[in-house]
């Protein structure tokens, strides 16, 4: 496979599945705002610093109020990383390798991104429906995925768009994480009080995992959500899931050994797994949340490095 018929392929899936879960934390916020204290202000800044947008933010809007935050995230053409930017990218790496992946994926893409860029044009973000704006952007990225899914032979390309999206699903699930240390400072007299559960329930919210959480430990207990986030080997959006899965695909495009390496990526992604596989949520506490969260971002963002080193800096992967 040509080194840029991988990356296109990688890309897209990543696109995708950012788009998906900007529509996530953005649709959890709008209900969160609704349940807090008449006293306790919305926060919408948290959005924007999680995703690393602040300065660019910034440059546009003067303060960070609930429409300007949601038309940055949402339809901004000049934030790259709004929704519509995203799906954009995603539709352009899709035409690009149309005859690589079967035509569902490429309709359903075409299709979520037509339907996105018709509704910013009746300016649907703004208006009362804006729920069910995000829900069918979740909904049709999920779509995406359930094509692929069934339709795409597990080969290079299948696999490509499998790592693609688990990394861009695990950098989202830890800026969903660190996003509750924006929210609200750890200080004695709010841990543990309603508010202070009912953000950590928001925050499940965010990465789909609040029914399955309380499948696996039934009350809601901060330590136990940092847990099951972060550690938990079988929910589809928890980070040590992710890298585990995006592992074996990166393993099987490499033909490489388990416990052993033989490029960067390999390397880079096996330290990263392994400090997961024995970590807990003690561990953090002692570390800090955010300061453990914000390494785990250079890491990741290490194996991100080594991927683009190990295949697509190269003229071409494989005959």
């Amino acid at each position: 496979m040509l080194s840029r018929v991988a990356e296109s392929i990688y890309w897209m899936s990543r696109y995708i599945e950012r788009a998906e879960n900007y529509a996530r934390f953005i649709d959890v916020n709008l209900n969160l705002a609704m349940d807090l204290p008449h006293d306790h202000p919305e926060q919408w800044e948290p959005l924007v610093m999680t995703t690393g947008d602040v300065a660019l933010y910034e440059k546009y809007y003067r303060g960070y109020g609930r429409s300007d935050v949601i038309r940055f995230l949402t339809t901004d053409v000049m934030n790259p990383n709004s929704i519509l930017c995203c799906l954009e990218k995603a539709r352009e790496n899709a035409r690009t390798v149309r005859e690589m992946i079967p035509q569902g994926m490429w309709m359903q893409i075409n299709e979520l991104y037509l339907w996105v860029k018709d509704s910013v044009t009746y300016n649907v973000p703004q208006q009362e429906n804006v729920a069910e704006f995000y829900r069918r952007v979740k909904l049709g990225a999920q779509l995406f995925y359930g094509i692929r899914d069934e339709t795409y032979s597990r080969e290079d390309g299948w696999h490509f768009s499998n790592l693609g999206a688990l990394l861009e699903r695990a950098d989202k699930t830890a800026r969903i994480i660190d996003m509750k240390y924006y929210y609200l400072l750890p200080t004695p007299e709010h841990v543990g009080t309603p508010l202070d559960l009912l953000q950590w329930s928001a925050l499940l919210n965010s990465a789909g995992a609040y029914e399955m959480y309380r499948k696996f430990y039934g009350t809601l207990d901060i330590d136990k959500i940092i847990d099951f986030l972060i550690f938990n080997r079988t929910f589809p959006r928890a980070i040590l899931y992710c890298l585990m899965s995006a592992d074996t695909s990166l393993r099987t495009l490499t033909g490489g050994e388990d416990m052993r390496f033989s490029n960067a990526a390999e390397k880079q992604m096996g330290l990263v797994v392994s400090k997961l596989m024995y970590g807990d949520a003690l561990e953090i506490s002692d570390y800090g949340l955010h300061e453990y969260m914000d390494h785990f971002q250079q890491e990741l963002n290490s194996v991100t490095e080594a991927i683009y080193d190990t295949f697509f800096a190269s003229k071409e992967m494989r005959p």
